[in-house]
């Protein structure tokens, strides 16, 4: 079976799921479905270390008793080596980078994934030699670097970013870009058309370039218009969310069941 990488490589059309809280059964509960990754939120997530490495090993046991592998990603709190080799020494399959706005904050990306000669990385996977083995080299292979354009600056040097040697895609944080956009809060509706427009620019920037282009979305059917535009993959909501929706669905429906 190819591994997330790879497909993330080949643009095969990926769903994933997205995590902010630190509760590991939860997190083996939602591998069990059949999303192509479960990835972690670090940087804005509501977990620390531990909980990154608890969910990571919760995907790897829920994910085998699924209908199909789920790989574990984390967007890291920064582009610091130091973040990025937390997350990969814990067995993430892939790392989604923050704030990438010029080609040599993308290139630093990928130098902090691979290990010498190709980058900076410390050698010391104290877990990740479990999934994708103690060789420096098979990283190159198994493990996926992805930057996020979320800024004005990052969209306006799109075209080099996507260009950067060993980046395996982008990623649309739509959040900060419709803010850095000039939006007055995520999904201002008065900036609509730049925003739909600055999307396009990202998915086909990505496919000039032959990499994968990724985008957060708030559901489902958004993920699914996203794909349909040219993204190769998305993720969807957050476990936090999804957990607040539902309770207040479920409460709403008692109150007038109870009238």
């Amino acid at each position: 079976m190819s591994s997330f990488a790879q497909r993330l490589r080949d643009r095969e059309q990926l769903l994933g799921y997205w995590v902010v809280l630190d509760a590991p059964v939860a997190t083996e509960r939602l591998a069990r479905i059949g999303y192509d990754y479960i990835a972690f939120d670090a940087q804005h997530g509501l977990m620390g270390y531990d909980g990154m490495l608890q969910g990571l090993m919760a995907v790897d046991a829920g994910s085998a008793l699924g209908p199909a592998r789920s790989a574990g990603v984390v967007r890291v709190e920064s582009s610091d080596p130091a973040a990025i080799g937390h997350a990969l020494d814990a067995g993430a399959s892939g790392i989604i980078v923050p704030l990438v706005n010029t080609a040599e904050q993308a290139a630093r990306a990928v130098e902090a994934v691979r290990y010498p000669p190709h980058g900076v990385r410390s050698y010391g996977p104290m877990r990740s030699q479990l999934r994708i083995g103690p060789v420096p080299a098979d990283t190159v292979e198994q493990v996926a670097v992805l930057a996020m354009i979320e800024t004005a600056e990052g969209l306006s040097n799109l075209d080099e970013i996507c260009a950067t040697p060993g980046l395996d895609g982008v990623y649309v944080g739509p959040s900060d870009l419709s803010i850095g956009l000039g939006g007055r809060f995520p999904n201002d509706p008065e900036i609509k058309d730049k925003f739909d427009d600055a999307l396009a620019r990202v998915a086909t920037a990505a496919a000039s370039a032959g990499i994968a282009a990724g985008i957060h979305t708030p559901a489902g059917e958004v993920a699914s218009e996203r794909l349909a535009a040219g993204f190769t993959f998305a993720s969807i909501a957050s476990d936090l969310v999804h957990l607040e929706a539902a309770a207040a669905t479920h409460l709403t429906a008692a109150r007038n069941e109870g009238r």
